[in-house]
């Protein structure tokens, strides 16, 4: 089976990642694609909340977008070293919802693992939730990692 895994820079980004490895055979998963997407005319730059802080300071002070997207991506997909499938990144570009959901369709994904929050609350207002587009129109499972609560 071919699992997406998606990242928006946020940390609950890297959470969903390893909620997969918390309870899923890799023997059972062929391949794992760690797909973030950059939106070409945003005025807000894709976050890299994941990397370490030293490499987002070097990456946002030489690059743009793609850069720290590329940063994020590489992030996430370190969690995934030595667990067994064979893992890819993918930097695509344009609506993160619909990027996401051809990405599942072209790789045949058998399951797409989201964050849902990471980028809080203003986001969600004024553009809708990428994980619940994805949710609804994925052609495979789709796993949601809602934030940890609070205590």
């Amino acid at each position: 089976m071919h699992v997406i895994v998606t990242t928006d820079g946020s940390k609950q980004s890297l959470a969903a990642a390893r909620k997969l490895k918390s309870f899923a055979d890799p023997a059972k998963i062929s391949d794992v694609s760690v797909v973030a997407v950059i939106r070409p005319f945003a005025a807000v730059a894709f976050a890299d909340d994941v990397s370490e802080a030293d490499q987002r300071t070097a990456v946002a002070q030489e690059s743009g977008f793609r850069e720290a997207a590329q940063a994020a991506l590489a992030t996430v997909a370190a969690q995934f070293d030595g667990w067994g499938p064979q893992v890819h990144t993918r930097l695509r570009s344009g609506s993160p919802a619909k990027e996401i959901i051809k990405a599942a369709k072209q790789l045949d994904a058998g399951l797409v693992v989201i964050a849902s929050g990471g980028r809080g609350l203003s986001d969600t207002v004024l553009l809708g939730s990428t994980a619940q587009r994805v949710q609804q129109y994925a052609p495979c499972p789709v796993l949601v990692v809602r934030p940890a609560r609070k205590r």
